[in-house]
């Protein structure tokens, strides 16, 4: 496939696209988010992260300002429910760190931990995220992804025959606890928080809004269990749709660069943090983008 390529008003170079080899990925290359998007340029890279579900931004030297008035062109933005982490004037913005400073976490340092699709577990859940990287490891802090659309075309049909129309539940709290014991990075929920995140119930198999095409809509992180199945056989089901979703046939892993944005579709991929060495510093800000009730 070749790049396309837009054209910005007044710009010195010219903004590509180019898929990224072997990956449903895409990387932009020349674009100043600094600048002012022209909407024509804007609708176009709706489109390619419509196509390539994953959207790598290259040298993205902006402000926490500039992330979220980009991030504002594609919908109201959710305020995570970890208010310990988002950065100071900017609560759009989740500080996702392994960084301590006088004892205490900067930002959520085990974030992604496990397979998951952000806020799935929010009744109205995510269009997309958007990572900038502020601080990266010398080695490891790789991010990967999972698209969920070939995951639902390669099930086998009996497989698929049977989860159409199922339903799941998804919870924040589902392994909050475990995280806790591992790591300092999990505060204690106030009665407040946990009344944020009340479980929801989302279809299995989901039809993304914008492109029809279907997908498979659980994670390990957050779905618990198969609504009207006894526990043991939604376990197994769970896990064998776990296991189909995330093969590495699937995925894209992203080797992350200074001043990467990257731009994924929380409704076409799951994601997950491959970790680095404790003692390297790493620190990224995460806006969110409000989507729409999954069906």
């Amino acid at each position: 496939m070749s790049p396309s390529v837009l054209e910005a008003p007044g710009a010195q170079t010219r903004v590509e696209i180019h898929p990224l080899p072997g990956s449903f990925a895409a990387e932009v290359v020349g674009l100043d988010l600094s600048r002012p998007l022209a909407d024509d340029d804007f609708r176009r890279i709706h489109r390619a992260h419509l196509d390539h579900h994953v959207l790598v931004f290259r040298d993205q030297r902006i402000t926490p300002e500039q992330q979220v008035a980009f991030s504002r062109r594609f919908g109201e933005l959710q305020i995570h429910v970890l208010h310990q982490f988002h950065l100071k004037g900017h609560p759009e913005i989740l500080i996702v760190s392994n960084i301590v400073e006088n004892g205490q976490p900067v930002g959520l340092g085990d974030a992604g931990h496990f397979w998951h699709s952000d806020l799935s577990y929010k009744e109205v859940p995510s269009l997309g995220s958007m990572l900038l990287a502020q601080e990266l490891p010398e080695e490891g802090g790789d991010t990967l992804f999972a698209d969920q659309h070939a995951a639902w075309i390669a099930l086998p049909p009996a497989l698929k025959q049977r989860v159409r129309g199922l339903r799941a539940e998804h919870s924040y709290l589902a392994r909050y606890e475990e995280l806790r014991e591992r790591s300092p990075w999990r505060p204690k929920l106030s009665d407040e928080q946990v009344a944020q995140v009340v479980p929801v119930v989302q279809p299995v198999v989901r039809t993304h809004p914008e492109t029809a095409r279907l997908g498979l809509f659980v994670s390990e992180h957050f779905t618990t269990r198969i609504v009207g199945l006894p526990d043991d056989e939604s376990r197994t089901l769970l896990a064998e749709l776990f296991a189909y979703g995330t093969r590495p046939e699937l995925q894209y892993r992203h080797h992350w660069q200074p001043h990467d944005m990257v731009f994924w579709d929380n409704r076409s991929v799951t994601h997950l943090a491959a970790g680095c060495p404790e003692h390297m510093r790493r620190r990224l800000h995460r806006t969110t983008i409000e989507g729409d009730r999954p069906y």
